[in-house]
């Protein structure tokens, strides 16, 4: 074992205690995920690349391409929740990963023979993104049913931690792959991913509950009605879900206009861009190593609005960057932005966790990200807009202020008066009002 994986190995066990390192269905859903994640984020660098040099793509495709592998979410969001939670998510999970390696494989066999075209780029995109949808549903609510309660913030934690190390070496490996291999080529290595995610989760001995019976005459919006009507009934989910949304509003926004910031404004040269940028992924591993630490020395409750509104608060100093050395300030408040939000995103999704019953677990998961994805393409638009009336600095200033002041919902909430999450969710579902 090398001096690093002994260092974080040891951050692990001191912060949780050593039972999810020695629990061997956990690591092998983990390793799977790990490598499954570093696939994606090599298909985020090749698709585009592909459709660029091999396809001639214009600026339009390309942009068709990047929207259409999210447009799953937007649209189906909600009635795979309801069908999650009447399945058994091991085996949905299984299904997704072997159809998107089938998807997925499809583009360099076609590349090969030489039949690659756009319209295949974009029903690869779409299809695997239902895919993603279904897996990343059944996946935020499988974890519970494997680990213990008072495990989730380290489990999600670790889960954050691969997340932002993909992020970060991801695109690298794509480059790299693309330079060896072509386009094509490198998307192979995701298609090989999903094999290996699928023999990680084929060796996970344990075994969900079975779902509960549902009555025969139950339809499929009142099933989507009442995932809905659990989230924001409750008093503090809805909360955290405003929370989310408007940070992710005011997140697309510094997204739009981050590059325009740095190239334009700051005058960066491009080449180094990709660098600079990569102080939100390793600020995201941070967050994602040290959120348990952080969440059992101040509550696992207290800590979803402190790393909104305390650990978040000196991202601003990236809008005050200037040319020379004053550049340096904007990797510093983009990783201070990426540590606080996986500590909180760590945060939020263990109380959800917690406080909602496994048979409403698929649905709450959907109609969560259903919600707080839907504000990233509205924060983009909006800060290019505001970006050419105002200006490029003044429009990032509000977007780290907007992203920042979001924490007051989550302060202003139930969770300002607990110290810790519930360990147990209920054996109903019970709206909470406020």
């Amino acid at each position: 074992m090398t001096a690093a994986a002994k260092d974080l190995q040891d951050v692990g066990s001191e912060t949780d205690g050593p039972s999810l390192w020695r629990q061997r269905d956990f690591m092998l859903l983990w390793s799977g995920q790990t490598v499954s994640e570093m696939g994606s984020a090599v298909t985020e660098v090749a698709l585009p690349l592909l459709a660029v040099v091999a396809l001639k793509a214009s600026t339009f495709q390309v942009g068709l391409l990047t929207a259409a592998t999210t447009l799953a979410f937007a649209v189906i969001a909600l009635p795979a929740g309801a069908m999650v939670d009447g399945a058994a998510k091991r085996s949905i999970m299984i299904v997704c990963n072997v159809l998107r390696l089938v998807i997925i494989g499809s583009v360099p066999v076609a590349a090969a023979y030489g039949v690659l075209t756009m319209a295949q780029l974009y029903v690869v995109a779409v299809a695997a993104g239902v895919c993603s949808v279904f897996f990343d549903v059944s996946y935020q609510s499988y974890v519970p049913s494997l680990i213990r309660a008072d495990d989730l913030m380290s489990a999600n934690g670790k889960l954050g931690t691969t997340q932002a190390f993909a992020q970060l070496g991801g695109p690298s490996l794509g480059g790299g792959l693309v330079g060896l291999f072509g386009a094509a080529g490198a998307v192979t290595a995701d298609a090989v991913s999903y094999a290996v995610s699928v023999l990680s989760i084929l060796g996970i001995r344990t075994r969900e509950e079975p779902p509960p019976a549902r009555p025969a005459d139950e339809t499929l919006r009142h099933r989507i009605a009442e995932g809905l009507k659990f989230v924001f009934g409750h008093s503090i989910l809805r909360r955290v879900v405003a929370c989310t949304a408007t940070a992710n509003l005011f997140s697309g926004m510094t997204s739009a206009l981050a590059m325009v910031f740095l190239i334009r404004v700051l005058h960066v040269r491009p080449a180094l861009t990709g660098l600079i940028m990569a102080g939100s992924a390793i600020g995201g591993i941070a967050g994602g190593v040290f959120a348990g630490r952080l969440a059992k020395k101040m509550g696992s409750a207290r800590i979803i609005w402190v790393s909104m509104l305390v650990f978040s608060a000196p991202q601003v100093v990236a809008a005050a960057a200037w040319r020379g050395w004053g550049v340096l300030l904007f990797p510093l408040g983009w990783g201070i932005t990426g540590f606080s939000a996986m500590v909180y995103n760590i945060a939020q999704l263990s109380y959800r966790q917690s406080v909602t019953p496994p048979e409403l677990m698929g649905r709450m998961n959907a109609a969560v990200r259903w919600v707080v994805w839907g504000t990233l393409p509205v924060g983009s638009v909006l800060g290019g807009v505001l970006g050419t009336l105002i200006g490029v600095r003044p429009a990032l200033w509000l977007a780290f202020i907007g992203a920042w002041a979001a924490g007051w919902f989550v302060f202003f909430s139930p969770l300002r008066h607990m110290r810790d999450v519930p360990q147990t969710a209920p054996a109903s579902a019970p709206v909470v009002t406020s």
